[in-house]
């Protein structure tokens, strides 16, 4: 009996490197495939030195193999994903999109993880930015409503790539979603920075929330709360600056930092997703494998 859930990676990129050095260590996935489009890719050729199959036949590659695969992480682009969502979905296959293309249930797993489980074969990681901010805008939403919520992202520019560029306004058309629909934010603003500073910045996040300031002292403690639950998944994930009042709205700054998997260290904006993907997944396996 099969006590694993076989896993299949789309798309060879960074992040489809950096997810294989993950779901590689997983004790309830299997990597049986990674398909790409370009034939010498160096994502496909550490897969074959991993002695994991390789396909250049990209969604068609995944779909000959159907029977055999249970689960795939989609890193392709937006555009593409909306393609390969309806394929997966007639082949019985779940499907984990690292796109922004929002075909699915957004999920972030320190909130809402069980609940985007039961209702879809399809979930949403939203964007890196998204994953670093959503957290801590409902752990200020959870003690009291928040009025107006504004993430502001910042990404080294060595750590986005073209298809993070050509993605912008999906990015924010999706990390605002995750405002409204998993934070619980009644109004919201998202802002992404890419720093062009040498060396290198770490990730770093801002998230101001308007809300009752008398409940001051529960916020901070449901931020540190909030904090500790993603770091599970996350460790690179920290407060820079704990919640502070400024005028009639606090503000909360965090930083992410690599777990140096494939990604340099200050690419915690790429880690984040790929861990919270793999997190997704682990779950999923957990409640597949336990006839749940």
């Amino acid at each position: 009996m099969n006590r694993k859930i076989r896993a299949a990676i789309l798309g060879p990129g960074n992040i489809g490197i950096d997810l294989m050095m993950k779901v590689l260590r997983s004790k309830n996935l299997e990597l049986v495939l990674v398909s790409g489009i370009e034939k010498e890719s160096l994502g496909l050729k550490m897969a074959k030195e991993r002695g994991i199959d390789d396909t250049y036949l990209g969604i068609d590659g995944i779909l000959e193999r159907k029977g055999d695969i249970d689960l795939v992480f989609d890193c392709t682009s937006a555009y593409a994903h909306l393609k390969h969502a309806p394929l997966l979905k007639e082949a019985g296959i779940f499907a984990v999109d690292l796109t922004p293309a929002g075909v699915g249930p957004v999920v972030v797993p320190s909130i809402n993880l069980d609940k985007a489980l039961s209702e879809a074969n399809n979930v949403n990681m939203i964007t890196c930015g998204a994953q670093a901010c959503v957290p801590l805008a409902y752990a200020v939403q959870r003690v009291t409503p928040v009025d107006y919520a504004e993430m502001v992202t910042g990404a080294s520019a060595s750590a986005v790539g073209p298809a993070g560029r050509s993605n912008t306004n999906e990015f924010k058309k999706t990390s605002k979603r995750a405002l409204l629909e998993v934070a619980g934010v009644k109004t919201a603003k998202v802002i992404n920075i890419i720093n062009p500073a040498k060396p290198p910045a770490i990730m770093r996040n801002t998230v101001y929330a308007v809300c009752d300031l008398g409940k001051f002292a529960e916020i901070c403690d449901s931020v540190d709360d909030m904090v500790k639950t993603v770091q599970q998944y996350v460790p690179g994930y920290r407060l820079k600056i704990r919640p502070q009042v400024v005028g009639d709205h606090i503000v909360i700054i965090n930083e992410v930092e690599s777990a140096g998997d494939y990604f340099p260290k200050y690419a915690g904006n790429l880690d984040i997703i790929t861990a919270a993907a793999v997190r997704v997944a682990e779950v999923y396996a957990e409640k597949r494998l336990g006839g749940k």
